[in-house]
């Protein structure tokens, strides 16, 4: 629609205002650029709160699941035995050192 007048044209404006109960003065909204800005932030947040519930939550159950599947070799402790029924050992411990009087010769004679 053209208007042959700007008076016609600023006429067809407040006419619009007015029938949609809209003042000039008052803002319309939030901007394209106000509702991004909210967006990233809410964005950002629920990232924040996902890695928390991965570092606290996830990685250590996983870690702790799989140390349960590990497979690793026990450790073969000896049983404890009452001394009635142990096997004694018969090791030598000690042994008795040749005297020092006899010389080396006499060693190899042995």
């Amino acid at each position: 629609m053209h208007f042959k007048t700007h008076t016609e044209a600023m006429e067809s404006i407040l006419d619009f205002f007015l029938y949609n109960e809209i003042s000039p003065r008052e803002k319309l909204g939030p901007t394209g650029r106000t509702i991004e800005a909210k967006l990233l932030k809410r964005i950002n947040a629920v990232i924040a709160i996902m890695r928390d519930v991965e570092k606290t939550q996830t990685k250590p159950t996983v870690a702790m699941l799989q140390s349960l599947f590990v497979m690793e070799e026990p450790n073969k402790k000896p049983l404890i035995v009452e001394k009635k029924y142990a096997e004694e050992k018969k090791e030598v411990r000690f042994r008795e050192i040749e005297s020092t009087r006899f010389t080396n010769e006499e060693r190899a004679k042995r």
